[in-house]
């Protein structure tokens, strides 16, 4: 279930991402979409941090690095 929350999540990020994208062309600085496009995304980043971190805590996720 977690998975799928973070897949969700970064998911969200590219597609904010991509309407920012759009929204800077679009409006050519005359509206403040891409700001909210901004803080969209910056909202869903946090979420994704705070899942990763609950996730490692709870043991839902491991590491598996060969080098750690």
């Amino acid at each position: 279930m977690l998975k799928i929350i973070i897949v969700l999540l970064l998911v969200g990020i590219v597609v904010s991402l991509a309407c920012g994208f759009v929204f800077f062309y679009q409006d050519k600085g005359r509206s403040k979409r891409v700001l909210y496009a901004l803080g969209v995304r910056i909202t869903l980043a946090v979420l994704l941090m705070l899942c990763v971190t609950i996730g490692l805590v709870t043991g839902s996720l491991t590491i598996q690095a060969p080098w750690l």
